[in-house]
């Protein structure tokens, strides 16, 4: 039996499934600086086809050999490379990724979706920084359409007239704590919120049905 949620998952996106993705990194250049962390939020629709978060998963990564890292990076992020515990818990690229792609295609499977498509404030730089660690270590089944994204910085510019994210989240009525951001793991949960507020707006204001009726998809 089909589940009316997934099926509502799959038409919303064209069967691609949002997952939201927040990289931190050791500078801007995707092919020569250090991926540090990663964070990924996989989305769920209930039966009212309300967008909510479902699961977390994030990793500390170790750099790939060679890597260039930016003090200036360390000091915005306040990532330690130092730290023992990080260094207990950080994998390689390959690993870290190997895991974060897991669970993303059990999702994409369970939601009737056909791939995965980013979601990221300011998208293109972790896609950047996403496909860069895919090629350099020659991951052949990697969940995400290879060059669409959704931006929240330019969804949230439209919707609430802000584009950064602590402004944005604020803007919506999420609560964002300075301190903690710039961990992969809280801007990714605060941007899946807020994407989820963008997408849940919409419907509210009629824009979905709206939509469907257009395309001949209304039931």
């Amino acid at each position: 039996m089909s589940d009316p949620a997934a099926q509502m998952m799959s038409r919303r996106f064209r069967g691609f499934l949002p997952v939201v993705i927040d990289i931190e990194t050791g500078g801007f250049n995707a092919e020569t600086d250090a991926l540090l962390e990663i964070a990924a939020v996989t989305l769920t629709m209930d039966e009212q086809g309300q967008m909510l978060p479902h699961e977390t998963h994030a990793f500390h990564v170790r750099p790939f050999e060679g890597a260039n890292i930016e003090p200036s990076a360390l000091e915005f992020t306040g990532i330690r490379l130092d730290s023992a515990l990080r260094e207990q818990a950080a994998l390689d690229e390959a690993s870290a990724l190997g895991e974060i792609f897991k669970p993303i295609r059990k999702a994409v499977k369970s939601t009737q979706c056909n791939r995965a498509i980013l979601v990221g404030h300011n998208a293109a730089f972790d896609h950047g920084f996403l496909n860069a660690a895919v090629r350099r270590n020659s991951i052949r089944r990697n969940p995400f359409h290879p060059f669409s994204s959704f931006d929240t910085a330019t969804l949230s510019g439209l919707v609430y007239g802000q584009t950064v994210l602590a402004r944005a989240c604020r803007a919506a009525g999420i609560e964002f704590d300075n301190q903690a951001a710039h961990s992969a793991r809280y801007d990714t949960e605060r941007t899946a919120d807020l994407f989820c507020a963008i997408v849940n707006r919409f419907r509210d204001l009629g824009g979905w049905d709206l939509a469907l009726r257009e395309q001949g998809m209304d039931e």
